[in-house]
């Protein structure tokens, strides 16, 4: 069985008679990094929040390590396993000190102190923070921020990181920090879950899902999926801009042999058919 499975998901918030997630099914493999893409509204962010149980389906089974979401006596176990990063780090910090904050979800599973010492320095080494661990958060850039908020999240040891538009919130530098970061927790074999709105993230990713009105709408590996150009365009959803520049040349007559996702891609294909 995968790590995660969803099946047939349905949710509906309380006050709302609105279906956001609508017959839902995915499945994501340890160590696998997938990007889940979509517009505003489109359920993308609602599904991120099943795969720890901070959110129960209305219908169908979220199963997280054989674990179903909706036993209240695995939740501990389920968060333990499946960390969730949201978008704006301010709302991730508790306490006054760096390290403290990081020290926090540790404490909260009873792990020994020496132990906590332990995962905090790892954590913010992990990430790139260990210089700034007696700062207070206030200081910081926000990159920096979303840097802290996922150590304490790399503090309590999980296997996979959900990370909700992690980037939104920043200026290029603090999205490409955030990014290495990510790319780093990849190559530890830590499974990525990645909601962004940016699609030269997702590029980055081994598989895509786009999620549109509460559906699955495309499925497939980065180039699959951005492949599919008109049927993107007609449910008014992006593409990268290499792949986007690849698909006017073709409107405008010139032959384009493999759809280019990134700007090396692009400049390749750009010797190739002005030759």
């Amino acid at each position: 069985m995968s790590f995660i499975s969803a099946e047939n998901i349905k949710f509906s918030y309380d006050d709302s008679e609105k279906t956001v997630l609508n017959g839902v099914s995915l499945k994501i493999e340890e160590g696998e990094f997938l990007a889940l893409l979509g517009h505003n509204g489109c359920g993308k962010s609602t599904m991120a929040k099943t795969l720890n149980a901070m959110l129960l389906p209305t219908e169908g089974t979220v199963w997280v390590e054989n674990m179903d979401t909706k036993d209240e006596s695995l939740v501990f176990e389920i968060r333990r396993n499946v960390g969730l990063v949201l978008q704006n780090p301010d709302n991730q910090l508790v306490a006054s000190v760096i390290e403290e904050d990081v020290a926090f979800g540790p404490e909260n599973l009873g792990i020994p102190p020496e132990e906590i010492r332990e995962r905090v320095d790892e954590s913010l080494k992990a990430v790139d923070m260990y210089e700034y661990r007696t700062h207070a958060p206030y200081k910081l850039s926000g990159g920096q921020k979303q840097r802290v908020a996922i150590a304490g999240i790399l503090a309590m040891r999980p296997r996979c990181i959900v990370f909700d538009e992690p980037t939104a919130m920043l200026d290029p530098n603090g999205r490409e920090e955030v990014l290495n970061t990510i790319d780093a927790l990849k190559k530890r074999g830590i499974t990525i879950v990645l909601i962004t709105h940016y699609m030269d993230e997702a590029v980055l990713a081994d598989r895509v899902i786009v999620m549109d009105n509460g559906k699955i709408l495309l499925e497939g590996k980065p180039r699959e999926v951005f492949s599919n150009v008109p049927l993107l365009k007609k449910h008014s959803l992006d593409v990268p801009q290499a792949t986007e520049l690849a698909y006017k040349l073709m409107g405008a007559g010139l032959k384009v042999s493999k759809m280019p996702l990134n700007t090396d891609e692009c400049v390749r294909l750009l010797e190739e058919v002005l030759g």
